[in-house]
């Protein structure tokens, strides 16, 4: 199991929050819930010869995210800025957000950290972490002396 380590928003405030982006219906499908918009969701699934994480990334490109791994510790991030919109849009409420994020999992020491591979297709990002084989010493008898 690879446990979420680190969940992170940057987000700047703003003087119409309370205005624009108030929830009318808190609590209904996750709205209200302010780590629902931290960052992508994401699956993890495990078989016998991998790790495998999906990251639901609609709207970025392979280009804008970034995967690392340094001491046991996996990071799947994005480095986009926000669109800069013109001026003659005239939006109400707008929940369309490509906002940069980072998503943090601790490895197990199964993982081999050196063949990880990941691959982008249609909105879904998909990171492959094989598994190392794992020695098994056979179990043997100590005579005592």
């Amino acid at each position: 199991m690879l446990p979420t380590i680190v969940r992170r928003s940057y987000r700047t405030p703003s003087m119409f929050d309370g205005l624009f982006n108030d929830n009318y219906l808190p609590g209904f499908y996750g709205w209200g819930n302010e780590k629902s918009n931290c960052a992508p969701a994401v699956n993890v699934e495990e078989t016998e010869k991998e790790f495998r994480i999906e990251v639901a990334a609609p709207g970025y490109e392979k280009d804008d995210l970034r995967i690392s791994v340094e001491e046991r510790v996996l990071t799947i991030s994005s480095e986009r800025k926000p669109e800069e919109n013109e001026e003659t849009e005239t939006y109400i409420r707008r929940e369309f957000r490509n906002r940069p994020f980072s998503r943090s999992f601790n490895l197990p020491e199964e993982v081999n950290t050196d063949k990880i591979s990941a691959k982008h297709k249609n909105g879904v990002l998909s990171v492959y972490l094989p598994k190392a084989e794992v020695k098994v010493n056979p179990s043997k008898e100590i005579k005592i002396g």
